[in-house]
């Protein structure tokens, strides 16, 4: 049974987490950002850590499956994700796919720091960073042509 402590690192953790891709996020001027993703993460978190409490109450009384509830997160947060993305009118470009990408990276996040799978949840939240920081750059320096068109039409 996981103590008082325990719970508290794990959403405090998530928090943290959720944050540092929520601030990308934010800087980058996206719908989704700190505070959204902070929320997403931290609620991924409870809801894994809810399903481990209850898991642990019953499962001399029923049988239960700690998973399904995280399953359903995952679900819910595509609900959530499709609401990001938006198709812009009289084009045929879509916006928001990075957003709600984020959203369920930050929730799958969240759901790993929950469990205590502190190695995964860590290198993901890196690995994320990486392609949102890392990759933009690239993307700006290949595609230049692409994304000066993008700007000087004002769909970026």
């Amino acid at each position: 049974m996981l103590t008082d402590s325990d719970v508290s690192i794990r959403l405090i953790l998530s928090v943290v987490l959720g944050g540092l891709i929520g601030l990308e996020r934010q800087m980058n001027r996206r719908n989704a950002g700190l505070r959204t993703n902070i929320l997403v993460c931290m609620g991924s978190c409870l809801i894994m850590l809810t399903s481990m409490y209850v898991y642990e109450m019953y499962r001399h009384v029923a049988n239960l499956d700690p998973s399904r509830i995280a399953a359903g997160v995952i679900t819910g947060i595509g609900f959530l994700g499709a609401g990001a993305i938006i198709r812009e009118r009289d084009t045929i470009e879509v916006r928001g796919l990075t957003t709600a990408a984020c959203l369920w990276v930050v929730s799958a996040i969240g759901l790993a720091v929950g469990c205590g799978f502190y190695s995964a949840s860590l290198t993901t939240t890196l690995l994320t960073l990486i392609v949102l920081f890392v990759l933009r750059r690239f993307e700006s320096a290949v595609f230049k042509n692409d994304c000066e068109k993008q700007d000087k039409e004002g769909k970026r």
